[in-house]
C-alpha cells in the first residue's frame, strides 16, 4: 500500500523548470510551509479576514516577492489581511503591486512595531503613495542589510 496515494509538486508557468513530479522530501520546505499560505489566499473571498505570520520563511526572495504580490492581490480582491513578516521582500511585493495600481494605495496600511527595555510596545505608520513608496521609513526598519555594509565598508 505504500505509495497509494502521493503528494508531487510540478513547475509550471513562465520561466518554471519543467520536469518530473517531486516529492515534497524533494523540495525545500519553504514550498510545503508556503502552500497554506498560497491555498488561503486563492481561497478567500471578499470580505474574508486571514491573518498571516511569518509567510517568508524558508522561501527564496524572489518567492517572498512574489508572496508579497499575491497577498496584495488577495488584498485587492475584497478580503482583508493582517500579516506580520520580518521580510522586506514581501513588503517589496506588495509595493510594487501599489505602485503598478493592483491595490490602492489607501486600501493599505503598514504598522512598525518597536519596544524598548522596560517600555511601552509604540507603533509607526507610514502611509503608502500611488508609487509604492513610503511617506518615511521608521529607524530600525528592514535597514539592518545597510547597517552591516556600513561595518563591512568601514
Amino acid at each position: 500500500m505504500t505509495d497509494f496515494v502521493r503528494l508531487a509538486y510540478t513547475y509550471r508557468g513562465r520561466n518554471a523548470a519543467y520536469g518530473d513530479a517531486l516529492r515534497p522530501t524533494n523540495v525545500g520546505f519553504g514550498l510545503t510551509h508556503v502552500l497554506p499560505v498560497v491555498t488561503a489566499c486563492l481561497a478567500a473571498e471578499p470580505g474574508t479576514l486571514l491573518i498571516i505570520e511569518n509567510p517568508e520563511a524558508q522561501l527564496h526572495p524572489r518567492g517572498q516577492a512574489a508572496l508579497g504580490r499575491l497577498i496584495a492581490l488577495t488584498a485587492a480582491s475584497g478580503a482583508q489581511l493582517i500579516v506580520e513578516t520580518h521580510s522586506d521582500h514581501i513588503l517589496n511585493g506588495i509595493r510594487l503591486t501599489v505602485k503598478d495600481g493592483h491595490l490602492e494605495a489607501a486600501d493599505t496600511k503598514l504598522h512598525f512595531f518597536t519596544r524598548s527595555p522596560g517600555t511601552a510596545t509604540t507603533y509607526e505608520t507610514p502611509v503608502f503613495d500611488s508609487k509604492g513608496r513610503l511617506s518615511f521609513w521608521p529607524s530600525g526598519f528592514f535597514d539592518q542589510w545597510e547597517r552591516s555594509l556600513d561595518q563591512l565598508l568601514s
